[in-house]
């Protein structure tokens, strides 16, 4: 088995050495074994679990969502379903985010088109975003749902 150097991990996974002992740190990879001179010595798996943490991470996986994953893949008596589930999980929250998102372009293209392009004396845009403000502070002092404004 090929001893690797941190560097050459870090190169071969494509991330940087600060993120390979971030991921000890976090425990998200186990603290490699050291050479006597107290070198950190890895295997060629450490790189093919970096890769797969970084891919999970390009999903929008949190850290401890990799970590639990990191388990499921390891644990002989994981069930694709377990899988399924975690990813299903994550879909939802896409999902959901997805809707605010939409809530907020919503709200910015209605908030855009009140600009007329005058002089910077009167600007409905920051007008509309300053009511906002102030709605959103009487909503939660007050519990008031009377504002009703679109964002």
């Amino acid at each position: 088995m090929e001893s690797l150097a941190i560097g050459q991990v870090a190169r071969r996974a494509g991330v940087s050495v600060d993120t390979i002992r971030f991921y000890e740190r976090q425990g998200v990879l186990e603290k490699p074994p050291r050479r006597d001179s107290g070198y950190r010595q890895y295997s060629e798996e450490v790189v093919r679990r970096l890769r797969f943490i970084q891919c999970v991470k390009q999903l929008g996986f949190t850290l401890k969502e990799i970590t639990d994953l990191l388990t499921l893949r390891v644990d002989e008596q994981t069930a694709c379903s377990q899988v399924k589930e975690a990813t299903l999980a994550k879909l939802d929250q896409v999902e959901r985010k997805l809707v605010e998102l939409e809530r907020m372009r919503r709200a910015l293209l209605q908030v855009a088109s009140l600009c007329t392009g005058d002089g910077p004396a009167a600007c409905p845009m920051l007008d509309a975003l300053d009511q906002q403000e102030q709605c959103e502070r009487t909503r939660n002092e007050k519990e008031d749902t009377s504002c009703q404004h679109p964002f």
